[in-house]
């Protein structure tokens, strides 16, 4: 089981069709607009509604901020790497993540994906967040049309992207050729590092480029989840997609 917390998280889980247990539902917020919008979608479905005490939701999600609203889904499956790539739709695009740990940075870049048309997300299987409940609800509910594919080892998930006829492009403050400078109308995957140390020296060694984002500022570099949002951005104006 899953457990979801937020109004966005549990809408979008029941408007993609996972299935659920049951929703749970703050006394006294029945008649709240997004609340029951929510609790007609699960009856759509015939999953069962609960009410209970606030405090009974914090405890449920480990945090206060579940916004009325908690759900039990049951776990959704991932594809395979190879399984994926046979999937995405040409010319693909492609996000990778090599040790990103902070679940707000990959919630947003989920969301991201979800708005600039990428096809998803590969991350390591150890000394990287996952998609947890708090990832879930950062995204906004993208978690569950963006799929997060985990894989043993980033450098062999390289190798097989290029297998299939990826370029992989890595994006580093300290390069001299610019992201608007990479033709993105090619199958790419975009491989970004943790918040800390940026990209592993193995993860570098098997990009086909290594690029920067044009910074005006006193600052050299942006927060990964912003850095990401911006490279995808620009892979999707190259594309046309509007």
């Amino acid at each position: 089981m899953d457990i979801l917390y937020g109004r966005h998280a549990v809408r979008e889980a029941l408007r993609s069709g996972r299935q659920a247990r049951r929703i749970l539902i703050a006394a006294g917020s029945s008649s709240d607009p997004d609340i029951a919008g929510i609790v007609q979608l699960a009856a759509s479905s015939d999953i069962p509604v609960e009410t209970a005490q606030r405090q009974r939701l914090n405890d449920i999600a480990h945090s206060e901020h579940h916004q009325g609203i908690v759900g039990y889904f049951h776990h959704r499956s991932q594809p395979t790497l190879q399984q994926f790539l046979e999937g995405v739709e040409p010319p693909g695009l492609v996000l990778m993540l090599d040790e990103v740990q902070d679940p707000h940075n990959l919630g947003a870049l989920l969301r991201t994906c979800d708005a600039m048309g990428v096809a998803g997300c590969i991350i390591p299987g150890q000394r990287a967040v996952g998609v947890t409940s708090t990832v879930a609800k950062v995204s906004a509910g993208a978690s569950e049309y963006v799929p997060c594919i985990t894989v043993p080892n980033i450098a062999q998930a390289l190798r097989l992207c290029k297998e299939a006829g990826y370029w992989c492009v890595g994006l580093a403050h300290t390069e001299d050729a610019t992201v608007d400078s990479w033709d993105f109308t090619t199958p790419t995957v975009i491989v970004l590092g943790s918040e800390g140390s940026g990209m592993r020296h193995l993860t570098r060694s098997h990009c086909d480029a290594i690029l920067r984002i044009p910074m005006m500022g006193s600052v050299s570099s942006l927060n990964v989840a912003a850095a990401g949002a911006m490279v995808m951005y620009e892979a999707a104006r190259q594309r046309g997609w509007r």
